[in-house]
This record gives structure tokens, sequence and C-alpha cells, in this order.
């Protein structure tokens, strides 16, 4: 399987785009913590999505994108705890819930798919 031909994998590298657009104007002392922190998360999106399809086994496949998934629940609570230390704005915070629960859909669904194949 081609990764990079997966819907989920596309929708995961965008969401990196968006989640690098919220956090370029967080404070300056934010910089190495929180902001850091966001960008490894959403990182490890696509890369462990990459990184299943790679593997040997398709129960290894599994753990990899149950790892993805994992970082969008870490990422959906450092987004919203952006906004509660008023670094981000409503709208720009719904932006990104928006595309974060458009890749966890997509994500469970996959997941689902690939659980299906080893019963």
């Amino acid at each position: 399987m081609n990764y990079t031909e997966l819907e989920v994998w596309k929708e995961a590298r965008a969401l990196v785009k968006v989640v690098y657009k919220l956090t370029h104007n967080f404070p300056d002392t934010e910089k190495f913590t929180l902001s850091s922190q966001i960008q490894r998360a959403v990182i490890s999106i696509p890369s462990n999505i990459a990184e299943g399809c790679g593997r040997e086994s398709r129960k290894d496949s599994i753990r990899f994108f149950y790892i993805a998934r994992g970082s969008l629940y870490e990422l959906e609570t450092q987004l919203l705890l952006s906004f509660d230390l008023n670094y981000l704005d409503k709208e720009p915070l719904d932006e990104g819930l928006k595309a974060l629960q458009q890749v966890r859909k997509l994500l469970s669904g996959f997941i689902k798919y690939y659980e299906s194949l080893i019963k």
C-alpha cells in the first residue's frame, strides 16, 4: 500500500499546515514549550500513519495507527489549552478543531478497516 495515496494521510498532512499557522503567532515565551509540543504532536500523526503502512504485520500497523489517534487527542487538548491561555481566538481554534475532527473520523474508519482484515 502506498500511504501517500491515502486520504487519511493527506488530511493529516493538511492538519500539520493548519496547526503550524495557528502556532505561528504564539508568544515567544511559548516557542520551546506549548508551541513546540503542539507541533510535535501534529507531526506525529501523518508520521505514524506512514510508519504503520510500512510495517510487516497488520497488527503492528494498527498499533501505529492507534498511536496517531492518541496524538490527535493530545493535539486537541493542547489546542484547547492554547485557547484557555488566550494564545488562540475562537475562530482559529474552531478551524483547527474542524480539521482535527476530519482526520480523527478518517483515521477511525481506517483503523476499523485494518482491524477487519485480521479477523
